[in-house]
């Protein structure tokens, strides 16, 4: 390989293991090995930013705009109203829920289905004594199996119909995939109806065991007029740093102060909040110069002011790898942790000092409007209120609804392409007043948008040095022996191991230009390696963190690592076969 190829083969590996460890989020990670192709002249400007050109992440930000406009006007409640009904089965739940989830997310982004109806599937099952682990890691799977049924079910689809039309292929068209997809999804589904209820541990959420304990984690406390702490600013008194138990929140004459900075003055009568374990409080009744609020020492937050929250920490979130006080956590987000959640465990250690990670769930104490602060941003993955009541159906909700039939109908009938399509929808949207600007701009996951065309100059990179090239040849000869379905097992493969470890796009991105240089050097149609790489890519279902929705649930599930190689291991051993067979005899090799 010439020294081009050796220093492509390093940094995109230098990537690689940066998207694996979560060293940085994963949109600076791509476009940090992009700059340094760049800067060491491997690639041209016009190769390096070829993805910002290309339409897949255009088409992707256009879809994000469809989706939150779904979500605002609650079009999907119906649907989740009507499927789980008023039986109380884990299977008939799951199979009312799964197949019309994946019949959605064949054509909305499966992000933001998930993100609505995991906190509404939580509270149902709850309500029927129903463990929601047994529901939550099927709907997420339920979701990516949809999504392999269209090109518009999820970005990698889209991203390598974009490739295709990179190297002078035809696109992938609208129902294309739908040949194999379809039939993955409907067995998909129906093994997850037969064996998740017995592969998946019941286990309660953390928002059920926060709902039956609210009285562990409150107390009101009141400053003595005159006494030791009157005057004295909160640090000085010795009320910053107490062990397990932290003050919230200061009521004065009726007025809150939250929250609460180390120099606020103490006065008389001032009412502290605090939150921490109830066995911990011992700190608060030996503190000279405060005594109880209330006879029963503790309080339970259920009024207007305050209520608590669930959140699921993401990949491209501000908070990973900081603590809870480096990130200053009351501050920027006007609420307080009162308990976190890592692999299916609630973390005991003194929360201000807990290195936050990826998939961690953190249940706030805070005030009604943080969901609608914070809802749409990447600081969380999911934001649920605790016994909040799902969104209602707004009047607007059925032109959403024509908009997503008439990008589908559209782009399938040949009149328009996808991009078009889709962006005249996004349009339509927001001239109609269904999203304003300033809420179809923040739909857009920005993070996934450069992820996807940064990943085009690393691709690029791949195949102009020679390295797709070289990494064509060993696999060929390792897997050359199977046969042309041997191969094409070797792509399929590659990819999986990737998509697991970074992201489903880069993935994608990463393994084309492979596949691509293996289908020159055997002579075969590189389409049928194509939907090989793009079925693979998305058949996440080995870990939490290798898609999305898989870390959505991951807390709210209390779920640990394993479980979802218990459950998604046979899957993705079914997709792997289905995929080999089938891919052959509708996209011939030959």
């Amino acid at each position: 390989m010439s020294g081009d190829a050796w220093l492509t083969l390093a940094i995109v590996g230098a990537t690689v293991v940066a998207l694996a460890r979560e060293l940085l989020n994963p949109a600076a990670t791509v476009l940090t090995g992009l700059v340094a192709l760049l800067v060491f002249g491997v690639v041209t400007p016009e190769q390096a930013f070829s993805g910002f050109a290309n339409p897949a992440p255009v088409t992707v930000a256009a879809l994000y705009v469809l989706a939150r406009a779904v979500e605002k006007t609650g079009g999907l409640q119906p649907i989740l109203a009507a499927t789980l009904g008023r039986g109380s089965g884990t299977r008939s739940g799951l199979a009312r829920l799964l197949f019309p989830v994946a019949a959605s997310s064949a054509f909305l982004n499966n992000t933001p289905i998930v993100a609505m109806l995991a906190p509404q599937v939580t509270e149902w099952s709850q309500r029927r004594g129903l463990s929601p682990s047994r529901f939550l890691m099927p709907l997420s799977f339920a979701a990516i199996l949809g999504g392999l049924i269209t090109v518009i079910g999820t970005s990698t689809n889209l991203v390598v119909s974009g490739l295709l039309a990179d190297h002078g292929r035809r696109p992938l068209g609208m129902f294309e995939l739908t040949l194999i997809g379809l039939p993955l999804a409907v067995s998909g589904v129906a093994y997850l109806v037969a064996f998740g209820p017995a592969l998946l541990p019941e286990r309660r959420a953390p928002r059920g065991e926060l709902t039956d304990g609210v009285r562990e984690f409150a107390v009101n406390m009141t400053v003595v007029p005159g006494g030791p702490l009157h005057g004295r600013p909160v640090a000085e008194g010795g009320l910053r740093h107490l062990q397990g138990v932290f003050l919230v929140e200061i009521e004065r004459e009726g007025e809150l102060i939250a929250p609460v900075a180390p120099t606020t003055v103490l006065h008389g009568g001032d009412r502290l909040t605090f939150v921490g374990k109830a066995d911990l409080i011992v700190d608060l009744q030996s503190t000279r110069g405060l005594v109880s609020a209330e006879r029963d020492q503790l309080a339970e937050f259920d009024t207007v002011r305050h209520t608590f929250f669930e959140v699921v920490v993401g990949a491209a979130s501000p908070l990973t790898g900081k603590t809870v006080r480096e990130a200053h956590f009351r501050g920027r987000y006007q609420a307080a942790v009162v308990a976190i959640h890592r692999a299916g465990e609630r973390v005991r250690a003194k929360l201000g000092d807990v290195r936050l990670r990826v998939g961690d769930t953190l249940l706030l104490l805070t005030d009604p409007g943080f969901e609608e602060r914070w809802r749409h941003r990447n600081d969380f993955l999911l934001v649920s209120r605790l016994g909040g009541s799902p969104p209602a159906v707004t009047r607007r909700a059925w032109i959403a609804a024509l908009v997503g039939l008439g990008i589908v109908a559209v782009a399938s009938s040949g009149l328009l392409p996808i991009l078009e399509a889709a962006l005249l929808g996004a349009v339509v949207l927001v001239a109609s007043g269904v999203l304003s600007p300033g809420e179809a701009g923040s739909a857009v996951d920005l993070n996934v948008i450069l992820v996807i065309a940064g990943s085009f100059g690393l691709g690029a990179a791949m195949e102009s040095t020679g390295l797709a090239a070289r990494l064509a040849e060993l696999l060929v000869g390792g897997f050359s022996g199977l046969g042309d379905r041997g191969v094409l097992l070797g792509i399929v493969l590659a990819t999986l191991a990737l998509t697991e470890m970074i992201t489903n796009n880069a993935a994608a991105i990463l393994v084309f230009p492979i596949a691509l240089s293996t289908s020159e050097a055997l002579g075969i149609e590189p389409r049928g390696l194509a939907v090989g790489v793009a079925v693979a890519a998305s058949a996440s279902f080995l870990t939490p963190i290798g898609y999305q929705t898989n870390t959505m649930v991951y807390g709210p599930g209390r779920y640990h690592f394993s479980d979802y190689a218990r459950l998604g291991f046979p899957l993705t051993v079914w997709i792997v076969l289905v995929t080999v067979w089938t891919v052959p005899l509708l996209w011939p090799l030959r």
